[in-house]
């Protein structure tokens, strides 16, 4: 078994995980104890659960059209199990209750979502000009975003979405087909505006733009990490220090802000150290998808790089003021049992088609 993982693992790959989740435990002890204690078994879940994955070869299951039927089946059915018998958590119904445990069913959507669109466009990405794939691989990213989006939890609904268009977009898809595509976008999100979108909802997205607006409100969350990542300087004010974080002004410092809390009490130091794993382990998916020798493979590791690079971007955009808040987690480094463990079973899988390559 140790000779199946030493040829399993890409350690370049690990090595940005582990770096990333080693940032996470180190500022999640400074913010709260049992937090950390509760990260640290997510981890350890989530290793153990990568490591299992990988000497097996995945590609046994997802050639399989009925395996990915029942996956994507299975999932929309926790779906709408959320929505049925999950309780009101700040307003959503996100998430299951087992025992004490919280999951997210969205989580395991946005991975299951990689692996669905992997195997559909590594079969049809050469049709990507006919109008029936294109829409074909939309209404399954759709399929779930619809259901999140009652929950309701806006930001995984338009992960999902965005996760499908990165994939047309590796397709080659022609010009004027992403022009048309674009203008769609573009028509969909001004109905969404006027016709889905609660009011709470819109205030984010505005006081992204005019924050000083409502200072003790929609604008007080981006304030305090602003305060909280200036404050920091280049070296941060140290381990325990942060009074932004300590004093609990910045809010949700262990999870949607967390690169603010890490700015501040780490500095530019610690952030650039952050900032270099997680382009690392973008830039790695990337180039195993580039190397793979098959188009499966290509599709699944840069769907992954996809996915934590969409989150990513919302995550340290919207604690620099520069995205709305809609509450996405930062890969391998916010806290959170169901990101945590689901983000480590996708690069299980990925590990899988390369240590079977």
């Amino acid at each position: 078994m140790f000779r199946q993982l030493r040829t399993a693992i890409d350690w370049r790959l690990m090595g940005a995980v582990a770096l990333l989740v080693a940032s996470s435990l180190f500022i999640l002890a400074s913010i709260d104890s049992d937090t950390f204690a509760r990260q640290v078994w997510w981890v350890g879940i989530g290793i153990v659960a990568a490591l299992l994955i990988s000497v097996i070869d995945i590609r046994s299951f997802i050639s399989h059209r009925g395996f990915i039927m029942v996956l994507y089946g299975l999932v929309i059915l926790l779906l709408l199990a959320t929505l049925l018998f999950a309780p009101e958590v700040k307003g959503n119904r996100a998430w299951i209750m087992i025992g004490s445990f919280q999951f997210q069913a969205a989580e395991l959507a946005k991975v299951v979502l990689v692996l669905v669109l992997s195997v559909f466009f590594s079969r049809q990405h050469v049709r990507i000009a006919h109008w029936g794939v294109l829409i074909g691989s939309f209404l399954l990213s759709a399929g779930f975003a619809f259901f999140i989006a009652l929950q309701p939890d806006l930001g995984s609904a338009i992960t999902l979405i965005l996760i499908w268009l990165g994939f047309v977009l590796l397709s080659e898809i022609p010009f004027r087909h992403l022009l048309l595509l674009l203008g769609i976008c573009v028509i969909a999100g001004v109905g969404m505006w006027h016709g889905a979108l609660q009011d709470y909802q819109k205030d984010r997205v505005l006081s992204v733009f005019a924050p000083s607006v409502d200072p003790l409100g929609t604008g007080y969350n981006v304030i305090q990490s602003k305060i909280a990542i200036g404050s920091g300087g280049i070296t941060g004010k140290g381990f325990g220090q942060g009074t932004q974080v300590q004093l609990g002004f910045l809010p949700e410092a262990h999870n949607d802000f967390i690169f603010s809390a890490i700015l501040e009490e780490g500095g530019i130091v610690f952030g650039g150290i952050v900032l270099v794993g997680l382009l690392l382990l973008v830039a790695r998916l990337i180039q195993m998808g580039m190397k793979s020798s098959t188009s499966l493979g290509t599709f699944l590791c840069l769907g992954g790089g996809i996915l934590f690079f969409i989150h990513i971007v919302i995550n340290i955009g919207s604690s620099l003021g520069l995205l709305p808040v809609i509450g996405i987690t930062l890969p391998f480094v916010s806290y959170g049992g169901s990101s945590m463990i689901m983000s480590f079973i996708l690069i299980g899988i990925i590990q899988s088609m390369y240590a079977h390559r």
